[in-house]
């Protein structure tokens, strides 16, 4: 007997498929519209083909804003995931008021507003009204994050450290929390060293979740544009003008449509092709660890 496939499931998602036609798909034709066409004004456009691509890719101004969006990405990642997991492996297992009360604090961080976090260390770091300001200028440090590029930088790093690391540090908690007792009762009768209990037990276990918040603190310091733009508006000079910032100056400020339409979906293949990466390793180590 034939067996009847019921097709009006489809009816239940075309609404989340019309939203998404209108919120992704029909924004992005328009911007690859714009990357592959020029114009004078009067809505009038004429066929450039790959020109602005090529601009783009030659453009010393991009290179420079991917070298600093590459360096800030490598920082971020270097400190908040071993910081992330050491937080977690400090924090108590055992579930109770004391437990709650620090999932809490962690989690404060990521409840501001990125524009909220962004005026909170502007202000922050102000000499004249800011308690980081006014305590680094009474101890002889000359810290101007206006003026200093290494100040703006340190100051935009340990601004997303302190925004994002509770993200690192719930992902690792909740894997160390799913490890049964069992295996540190077997670690302790083999009087195993802290090391290798981390090591063989706690890292392994820990392996998917680092995955997930390495892919999640790529894509987003990658693409951070609202918090330094808040602090530092891409300053002094150039100094923190990442990819995103350019990319605004780009289309709103200079409104070169052509080439911030072709920057935009170059900035977009990078991202997801390096998230693409990220999780053929996360399907490789799953299927690997079912094995």
């Amino acid at each position: 007997m034939k067996k009847t496939i019921n097709q009006k499931a489809w009816f239940m998602v075309l609404p989340v498929l019309i939203l998404v036609a209108f919120s992704a798909v029909i924004p992005l034709m328009t911007v690859v519209n714009y990357s592959v066409q020029d114009t004078f004004g009067n809505n009038e456009f004429f066929w450039v083909g790959l020109e602005w691509f090529e601009e783009v890719l030659h453009s010393e101004r991009i290179h420079d804003a991917l070298g600093r969006q590459a360096l800030f990405t490598i920082i971020i990642l270097t400190i908040e995931i071993p910081l992330g997991i050491f937080v977690a492996l400090h924090m108590p297992k055992r579930s109770g008021l004391w437990s709650s009360l620090c999932l809490v604090l962690v989690a404060l961080p990521l409840l501001i507003p990125w524009n909220v976090v962004g005026t909170i260390w502007q202000i922050f770091g102000r000499v004249d009204i800011g308690l980081l300001g006014y305590m680094l200028d009474q101890m002889g440090i000359d810290y101007n994050y206006t003026q200093n590029s290494f100040a703006a930088w340190c100051t935009i790093i340990v601004m997303d450290v302190w925004h994002w690391t509770s993200l690192v540090v719930l992902l690792c908690y909740a894997g160390l929390k799913s490890i049964p007792d069992a295996y540190y009762q077997a670690a302790k009768i083999d009087q195993a060293s802290r090391w290798a209990v981390f090591r063989y037990i706690e890292l392994p276990k820990m392996k998917g979740v680092l995955l997930i918040a390495i892919l999640l603190r790529f894509m987003d310091s990658f693409m951070i544009y609202t918090e330094p733009f808040v602090v530092t508006g891409g300053g002094p000079g150039n100094a923190t003008t990442f990819l995103s910032i350019d990319l605004v100056k780009m289309a709103i400020g200079q409104f070169d449509l052509g080439p911030a339409a072709a920057f935009s979906l170059i900035y977009f293949l990078v991202i997801l092709l390096v998230s693409w990466v990220f999780y053929t390793v996360m399907v490789h180590s799953d299927t690997k660890d079912m094995s």
